[in-house]
Parts: structure tokens; C-alpha cells; sequence
């Protein structure tokens, strides 16, 4: 094989690899985020790269707008311009061939006397440009940065990519490359209209700068109700593909969930998370030799892991998934059900709201990456009140069932509806729960007699309790019936009664206490030693 030969992918599915897409389809994909140096470029390259294997076209499109350098990495040069540059010289074309078979590059150039590059991307006629050119994809690295023209390119592909890093400073600025891309679409939308702009302005006027998306809607639905909802549309709409780069520790793999999950918390975006890079020493050496890292080592972890993004991209734009829109957020704020604050749901069991809440806990840290400039010390206090009340109250059935009754009461009539009237042993065993709520409390001293009332309230069977804790049932009844002769020594005892207590979701720490201490006067009044 020549150098810079590139192998046809066997690993795809046929279509892909046939060419049966029509040829006059144009994908566009925007790679861009708020900070620099987090990887945008070598995403963008090797993403064209892979494309470029499957047998597509691709125009691989430098526009950062801090310089060209595209070129330098691909080891392509372009021709110099020389003499004085006319106005329509900007908006020519001219992809240049790589070694690549299948991938173009459009490279920076500058004009003479210029310390800057030529943007024609502030034009809007050369993004139709763009979308003339007879290739299957277009590919742009948009560098970083919230100028107008690197959002409206963002806003105009078919599936925009933001790029960061596990960091302070990257995930801020992915944040505030979030805000400033709804606030651009607002103004966009509204620019031909002076009532409508002239409200966005009051709105404006009324938040801190670059503000939270949600926040916007909500303050224009207060001007005018039928603006808020359109602005709330377009939000849903706006959904950011999110990829994380340079990971080292498994908290930093984590990163992109978290950042997507408070993204749509506290801004109201819904970020798609579809992948993170591997840190490796091999991206730094591909770029050395000015080769794409799916060439130069593409057995690499970080060339694995930027395959499967592809992939994932791929798959998104060629399905037309990038059209989906989420659902539009509230007009007015509203507190979050405990089972959003613990991001579960109402069917959740008890071990997936323990796992939930350790996520959470974790999460709402001080110092947590996923938080960054999201809040200030006495917004994270509350939020961490939140998620303790939340593991409290729905890990316990009686203050769930509470809970639910008094949140969700349409929900439970129509559930109520759908099944079948209570038996006598379910309207025995409600009966029971409430005799139990009045009577269980800091103070209360269980007995077997206790312990078998709770199990009986819950509809739960020795055996259950016996399957789960590998505890003999006879064990188990001999607590319930309080026949001390039969338990085993008191160390014993201590961990079945701690198991019993913990899978009837009591208070350990007081079931064991109460019922060893009844254990211990029954066996000083009965002269039996205790073991």
C-alpha cells in the first residue's frame, strides 16, 4: 500500500459502505465549544477521516477564527496570495486535495496587509455556498469562542459537536457557549420584528449577562405569553451533541452525563452526550508527524474512542435524528418532584434510589467539576438539602405513599381507577400501616410481636426475608416470637435482627438496641446464660 493510502472500513454496514445515500444529500457538522485547546481540531480531522473511509466526500472546513492551522495537521499547504485581494476572491471555494482519498480541505486563508484570517462565514450566502458543493459531507471546525459568526455556523449545520475538557475552565466555558448559542438564536428570530426585539431587550435587560436559556424564556413569557412559548420551542430544539476529551480517571468518563444532566437542570439545554477521548500519548505524536491519528495509530485508545463518536454521529445525522426535539420547559419555575431531584423516577425500587442518591450526593460536592459556575455556595446548600430529603422520604413506604398522594393526586386516582377494588387483606394491611405510623417513633421499644406487625403491614413473608438475607426462617421466627432459648448468641442475634430491621426499612440502630435489650432482661430473669 502507498503512504498515505487510507484502507476502505470493513467494520461498517453495507449500506454505508455501497454509497446507496443519495449523492445530492448534504450533511453539514458544526465542532466547536467554548475554550480552546480541549481538542475540536483533531475531533474534526479524524471525523472526516473516518467518513472519508467509508467511501464519502468530505470538504473538511477550517474556520476558527483564531487562525488557520488545519492545514499544518493534515500536512497540506495552501498557495500563498500574492498581490492585492479583490471582494469576491473571499467567497471562492477551493478545497484543496489530501492524502487522504475522499477528504478535501478548505483551508484559512488571509488577505495581504491582514494580521487576521478572512471570515466569509459572517456572510450568510457562503454557507449555501457550502451547501452547494457536490460532496457528501461538510465538516466544520469552528475553533472557540462566542462570536456571532462562530454561533450562527453552529446554529446552521445539520448537528452541531462541542467539545470539552475535564477541567474548571472548559466546563464553564461549555456552559456559557450553551448560553450565548440560545441567546443568539433569540435575537436571530426576532430581528425583523422591532416589537418583538425591542421585548427580548427588556427581558435582557432584567437578567445578568449571557443568563441561563431557561431563565430568558421565562422572563419573556412575563412580557408576552405566546413569545415566551416560541422562545421555549426553539430551546427545545436546541439539542448540542457533547463529547469529552483528555480523560484519565473514571469520574472524568462520568464528566459528560453530569454535565448533560445539569445543563438541562439549571439552563434548560439538552445537551446528547455521545462519547469521551481517552488521554493518550498518541494524539500528541500524530500531530508531530502531521498525520490523523486514524492513520497514524489507529489501533490507539484514543482512536478507538473517537471511532465509536464517529460512529455515533454518523448514525445520528444519516437517520436524521438531529431533528428531535425535547420537551418544552415550564413558563413558570417550579420546585422539582423529589424523584427529579434524585434523577429516578416513580416505579424506581429501593436499590435504584440508593444508587441514584449516591450519584447525587457525589455530585453536589463542593468543588464538582459538573457544577462549574452553575452555584454559588448557598444555592449548593439548598440543592444538598434537596437530595437528603429526597433518599429520606422515598425510601420510606409509608412517607412515600404520603409523599405521592399529595404530589401526584390525579396520577393515583387514575391509577386507583385502572385496578381492581381493594381485598379485605389489602384494606387490613393499609389499616395496619397507619396504627404503625402513629405508633412507631424515636422512642419506641420493638418487640417481635412489633417486627412481625411491620413485616405483616408491608405484605412481605418470612420466606421473602429468609430468600434475601440467607437468615433461617426459623431464626426468623424465633425473633418474631421473641423465643430467646432458640436464638443463637447474642452476636448472632445482633446482625439478624440489624438484617431484619434493614430489609423492613427501620431504624437499625433502634431495632437492634430495643429488642437485644429485651433479649438481655429475659435471659437475667431466667438465669439462662447469654452467649
Amino acid at each position: 500500500m502507498v503512504e498515505g493510502d487510507t484502507p476502505r472500513r470493513t467494520d461498517v454496514p453495507p449500506d454505508l459502505v455501497s454509497g446507496t445515500a443519495p449523492r445530492h444529500a448534504r450533511n453539514m457538522i458544526a465542532i466547536g465549544g467554548g475554550r480552546g485547546g480541549v481538542g475540536k481540531s483533531v475531533l474534526a480531522i479524524n471525523l472526516g477521516v473516518y467518513l472519508a473511509q467509508l467511501g464519502r466526500s468530505v470538504v473538511l472546513v477550517d474556520a476558527d477564527p483564531a487562525g488557520a492551522e488545519l492545514h499544518t495537521q493534515l500536512g497540506v499547504y495552501p498557495e500563498q496570495r500574492k498581490g492585492k485581494a479583490d471582494e469576491g476572491e473571499e467567497d471562492e471555494l477551493r478545497p484543496l486535495p489530501t492524502s487522504t482519498p475522499g477528504l478535501s480541505l478548505l483551508p484559512q486563508t488571509y488577505s495581504i496587509g491582514s494580521t487576521v484570517p478572512i471570515r466569509p462565514g459572517r456572510k450568510p450566502r457562503w454557507v449555501r455556498q457550502l451547501r452547494q458543493l457536490d460532496v457528501d459531507w461538510v465538516l466544520l471546525d469552528l475553533g472557540a469562542g462566542t462570536a456571532p459568526a462562530t454561533l450562527d455556523l453552529f446554529l446552521s449545520a445539520d448537528v452541531g459537536v462541542c467539545v470539552t475538557a475535564p477541567d474548571p475552565p472548559s466546563v464553564e466555558a461549555t456552559y456559557r457557549f450553551a448560553r450565548a448559542l440560545f441567546q443568539r438564536r433569540v435575537r436571530k428570530t426576532h430581528v425583523k420584528d422591532q416589537f418583538k426585539m425591542r421585548m427580548v431587550e427588556r427581558a435582557f435587560s432584567e437578567l445578568p449577562a449571557l443568563p441561563a436559556p431557561q431563565d430568558l424564556v421565562r422572563a419573556l413569557a412575563r412580557y408576552d405569553v405566546a413569545v415566551g412559548e416560541f422562545a421555549a420551542q426553539e430551546l427545545a430544539k436546541l439539542s448540542p451533541r457533547l463529547v469529552v476529551n483528555g480523560v484519565r480517571l473514571r469520574s472524568d468518563s462520568d464528566l459528560g452525563q453530569a454535565i448533560c444532566d445539569m445543563a438541562q437542570r439549571y439552563l434548560g439545554v439538552d445537551y446528547d452526550y455521545v462519547g469521551h477521548i481517552e488521554q493518550d500519548d498518541s494524539v500528541y505524536l500524530s500531530v508531530l508527524r502531521r498525520r490523523p491519528l486514524l492513520i497514524d495509530s489507529p489501533t490507539s485508545k484514543a482512536a478507538r474512542n473517537i471511532e465509536r463518536i464517529a460512529r455515533r454521529i454518523s448514525a445520528i445525522v444519516t437517520a436524521r435524528e438531529h431533528v428531535r426535539t425535547s420537551e418544552p420547559i415550564a413558563l413558570h419555575d417550579a420546585e422539582p418532584s423529589l424523584y427529579d431531584v434524585l434523577w429516578t423516577h416513580r416505579g424506581a425500587t429501593d436499590e435504584e434510589v440508593r444508587r441514584a442518591y449516591k450519584r447525587q450526593k457525589e455530585l453536589y460536592q463542593p468543588g464538582s467539576l459538573a457544577l462549574t459556575s452553575l452555584l454559588d455556595e448557598q444555592q449548593l446548600q439548598v440543592e444538598q438539602a434537596r437530595v437528603e430529603e429526597a433518599h429520606e422520604t422515598l425510601l420510606d413506604p409509608i412517607r412515600r405513599r404520603a409523599y405521592d398522594l399529595s404530589v401526584f393526586p390525579q396520577e393515583e386516582e387514575k391509577q386507583s381507577e385502572r385496578k381492581h377494588p381493594d381485598t379485605a387483606l389489602e384494606a387490613e394491611r393499609a389499616m395496619l400501616r397507619q396504627e404503625l405510623a402513629r405508633e412507631i417513633n424515636a422512642e419506641t421499644e420493638f418487640s417481635g410481636q412489633l417486627l412481625a406487625r411491620v413485616r405483616q403491614s408491608q405484605g412481605v413473608e418470612i420466606e421473602e426475608i429468609a430468600e434475601r438475607t440467607k437468615i433461617a426462617s426459623a431464626h426468623l421466627r424465633a425473633i418474631e416470637a421473641e423465643d430467646f432459648r432458640n436464638l443463637p448468641a447474642l452476636v448472632y442475634t445482633r446482625g439478624f435482627v440489624q438484617q431484619v430491621a434493614k430489609y423492613l426499612k427501620l431504624d437499625q440502630a433502634q431495632v437492634s438496641r430495643t429488642y437485644l435489650r429485651r433479649m438481655r432482661q429475659w435471659h437475667a430473669a431466667s438465669g439462662e446464660p447469654l452467649g
